[in-house]
């Protein structure tokens, strides 16, 4: 049901500032990362602020799919991009836009474990509170489905097929959207492209 459906839609710029104080909180607990893995493909703009805010230009990304649609995912996590260079004795700083099941992440940290990394540390935007994991930082805990600014046109696509037929539904949904803070225009500039 629509009803229960509830987005939370960063800017970029509260991603930025989260980012920010993300940043904060590493040099804080003085943990200085060898690499930033970012996880595919929700980890991959995080990670690269990251990169600059930290001062760090060693980065790469690792891949583990799970989401299906809004509110459905399969039920485990599977590999889909291996590490592309070596953890063994690296302290490695594992970001991800937001840990939910968790899953995905204890996927890749125990895989970058089993490399030899000498410390690996968890860093998410947002942390749903059901989480296997919890993060050593992340910046909110929510509930609701987040709806990251580089992601709005997949969330449309998967809110038409999962109401495909029943437009009030989709209407409620994308209305929703609205009042959480994306622009109608936008939605509407992107429903055209979508089929």
């Amino acid at each position: 049901m629509v009803s229960e459906l509830g987005f939370e839609v960063p800017t970029w710029n509260d991603i930025y500032n989260m980012l920010i104080d993300l940043a904060d909180k590493v040099r804080v607990k003085n943990f200085k990362p060898d690499i930033l893995v970012g996880i595919s493909r929700g980890g991959w703009l995080p990670t690269r602020v990251l990169s600059d805010l930290l001062e760090n230009p060693s980065i790469t990304s690792v891949g583990a799919a799970f989401y299906v649609g809004i509110y459905e995912t399969e039920n485990e996590p599977v590999l889909t991009q291996p590490l592309s260079i070596s953890a063994f004795d690296k302290k490695i700083l594992l970001v991800d836009d937001v840990v939910d099941t968790g899953k995905s992440a204890m996927l890749i940290r125990s895989l970058i474990d089993r490399e030899g990394a000498k410390e690996i540390k968890l860093l998410t935007i947002y942390y749903k509170p059901w989480s296997i994991v919890r993060p050593d930082f992340y910046s909110k805990e929510t509930s609701d489905w987040i709806v990251f600014p580089w992601e709005i046109k997949e969330t449309l696509r998967k809110l038409k097929e999962k109401w495909k037929g029943k437009t009030e539904l989709f209407m409620e949904a994308t209305s929703r959207l609205v009042k959480s803070g994306v622009s109608k225009e936008l939605i509407e500039r992107l429903l055209k492209e979508i089929s």
